[in-house]
């Protein structure tokens, strides 16, 4: 008997087959890397939670690897929800304890995340992956930018968990938001989750390696350069929506030592930013390839 079609299947999308975590285990954990433990869930809330809560008991060990073939609910920057179709995406946080990294640079995780995330999966997918500061994961569909992922970092116990969301088969029907995208839509010649998910970690661990081995300091370790080369906000008008409700319009001219995003206003000044809403308003930038 043909098992009948419902979200409860695990297989009722053949274009969307579960993860092999034994075959992820082999690939990703080895004596001396970064990985120490991979495990996939069919569903949960939020992995970042779910993490979270396990190294806020102390003991969690770095490069715990966390994936969930289903998230319902997945937290973005100012808790705004992160949802898709079951197997549609990689859904995934990672543990990671800097030790002797100074506090002050931790700031600069989730954007070496991002680095990580684009590099890796320009290479595995064949798109141009472009950053959008400070955490978003862009594509380009029909000349128009999209969102297809995003960044998450916490504090926990010792250390940070970092979630990363990402869009891989979205259909266009399937999409959350006329501004979000997918892989599959931006033209990827491989949306073979494992491959990709492989790619991904095996890019953050190293540039984690290279960040750390440079004592967090993000100019010695190339990761600021890396960053600006593929951050589409730079040379762009932006819109920054600031705690506080406040706002500033000016041209975003760099991103400094601190991971900050700086801006250049009309009359002269440059203003830091370091946490808030950025809207792209005019100009264009390249990204990752």
């Amino acid at each position: 008997m043909t098992p009948p079609d419902t979200p409860h299947n695990r297989w009722s999308d053949l274009d969307r087959p579960p993860l092999n975590v034994a075959a992820l285990r082999r690939g990703l954990l080895r004596p001396g890397g970064l990985w120490t433990s991979l495990d996939v869930v069919d569903e949960t809330g939020s992995t970042n939670s779910d993490l979270a809560a396990r190294a806020a008991g102390g003991g969690q060990a770095e490069g715990t690897v966390l994936v969930a073939e289903e998230q319902t609910a997945g937290r973005g920057r100012l808790d705004r929800s992160w949802t898709a179709p079951p197997r549609s995406g990689l859904f995934l946080s990672v543990y990671l304890t800097p030790g002797a990294v100074p506090v002050e640079r931790w700031g600069w995780l989730p954007l070496l995340a991002g680095v990580a995330a684009a590099t890796g999966l320009a290479q595995s997918a064949g798109v141009d992956m472009a950053l959008k500061w400070p955490n978003d994961l862009l594509v380009t569909i029909a000349g128009e930018e999209r969102k297809t992922g995003g960044i998450l970092a916490e504090r926990a116990g010792d250390g940070v968990v970092i979630g990363i969301g990402l869009n891989v088969s979205l259909r266009a029907a399937e999409l959350p938001a006329p501004h979000a995208g997918s892989l599959a839509l931006a033209g990827a010649v491989s949306t073979d989750r494992e491959t990709l998910l492989r790619a991904v970690l095996r890019s953050l661990e190293q540039w984690y390696g290279q960040w750390r081995d440079a004592n967090g300091d993000a100019a010695e370790s190339g990761l600021q350069a890396a960053y600006a080369a593929g951050c589409a906000t730079l040379d762009r008008t932006v819109r920054a929506e600031l705690p506080g409700d406040r706002s500033l319009v000016g041209e975003a001219v760099a991103i400094d030592g601190d991971g900050r995003l700086v801006l250049s206003t009309g009359d002269g000044l440059q203003e830091p930013v370091s946490a808030g809403d950025i809207v792209h308003l005019r100009g264009e930038r390249g990204g990752l390839t």
